[in-house]
């Protein structure tokens, strides 16, 4: 039987020879993850993205990490699709095979696709840390991150329609919510980069500094997410996400559920107590 082309792109991506395209390092409560083919901008070949789907997928199972930082190797986050690959598939588009484009349908499902659903489903919040030029899918993956930050050498690269593609792996969601109908079909059309305070205002990313705070940044909210009980950020992910997309009765509705939960958990408990203690013992006045 022959290896059909998303066969043999996941045997080339968990070649144990293959090269060593991500880093992870662990910090306690929280991990950075690096996209690290810098001589090609991290590219998203196959080692890379199948190297990181097991990455996040480790990270997402253990209990102790509440938060992911999602990076590049300088000096780019990522250039998005890698062009070798695309060549392979084009080179086949006459191939008679018995599944046809449903087989590049199968890995842009299955592991672009597959690492964006990670993202958004898991209870972990994930930051995108954009240090340098983000474009294609790795853009896509930023976008679906909980928050995206922004150094001040970021920029935005809408490359796609330049190559007769379309917004892709949540992209269209994501610039429809952030700008609207006409600002996303702008983003699209026009395919001009976008520097990091550009992004900042139009809303793609949430935070800009400088290049050199990049990380040290993301820590912060990394800290912000720790310092808070592990079950209220993990039910607040899902729940703001379909909030973004129910109308005002289902939100509300949404929220009366899962609100009584959190009314149950020793932290609430803790924290009530801790409250009530002080309004008990008011600050005296100075002298």
């Amino acid at each position: 039987m022959t290896e059909s082309l998303y066969q043999r792109l996941v045997a080339e991506g968990d070649d144990p020879e293959a090269p060593e395209r991500v880093r992870v390092e662990h910090r306690g409560d929280r991990a950075v993850v690096t996209l690290h083919e810098p001589d090609r901008l991290n590219v998203l070949s196959a080692p890379l993205v199948r190297q990181l789907r097991r990455a996040l997928t480790t990270l997402d199972d253990d209990p102790q990490v509440r938060a992911v930082v999602v990076t590049g190797a300088d000096p780019g986050f990522s250039a998005g699709g890698d062009l070798k690959m695309m060549s392979a598939i084009t080179e086949r588009r006459a191939d008679p095979a018995p599944e046809g484009v449903a087989d590049v349908w199968r890995w842009i499902r299955r592991e672009f696709g597959g690492v964006a659903r990670l993202i958004a489903t898991s209870d972990t919040i994930f930051i995108a840390a954009l240090n340098g030029a983000a474009a294609g899918v790795g853009l896509a993956w930023a976008l679906t991150c909980d928050l995206a930050i922004a150094g001040d050498r970021a920029v935005i690269v809408p490359a796609f329609g330049r190559l007769g593609l379309l917004p892709e792996v949540g992209t269209s969601w994501a610039l429809t919510r952030r700008l609207g109908y006409q600002g996303a079909l702008a983003y699209y059309l026009r395919g001009e980069p976008i520097d990091a305070h550009t992004a900042q205002r139009l809303g793609l990313v949430h935070e800009v500094v400088a290049h050199d705070q990049l990380l040290a940044a993301a820590d912060d909210w990394c800290s912000r997410v720790a310092a808070m009980p592990a079950h209220a950020t993990a039910m607040a992910k899902p729940l703001l996400r379909a909030a973004a997309d129910a109308s005002w009765h289902e939100a509300m509705a949404l929220e009366e559920f899962a609100e009584p939960v959190c009314f149950s958990t020793a932290a609430f408990a803790d924290n009530v107590r801790t409250m009530l203690a002080g309004h008990r013992d008011p600050p005296r006045r100075p002298d």
